[in-house]
């Protein structure tokens, strides 16, 4: 069951609430009994871990014709460097 996340416009109490998806929002205050209680968009807090299918389907797979980081860093150590500026004398 989701956690929905209540305040009331005239006391200011904001609190959670533990219901069914189908359940009828909460519209009384518990705490000033107030009409102004309502419900707060928030986001979901989930994670996904392990080896599941997000990780399988939708990891990062290298695109073709793309550098990898190897490459482009062994590139990057084989350019000449940068001439020094000239010394006046």
């Amino acid at each position: 069951m989701p956690i929905y996340e209540y305040i009331c416009r005239s006391c200011g109490l904001e609190k959670e609430h533990l219901q069914k998806m189908s359940d009828a929002p909460i519209e009384l205050c518990p705490e000033c009994g107030s009409h102004d209680y309502i419900k707060q968009i928030s986001a979901a807090g989930f994670q996904l871990k392990g080896s599941g299918w997000y990780v399988t389907d939708f990891k990062n797979k290298p695109v073709a014709g793309a550098k990898s980081k190897s490459e482009s860093k062994s590139e990057s150590k084989t350019e000449s460097p940068a001439p020094s500026p000239a010394t006046a004398e």
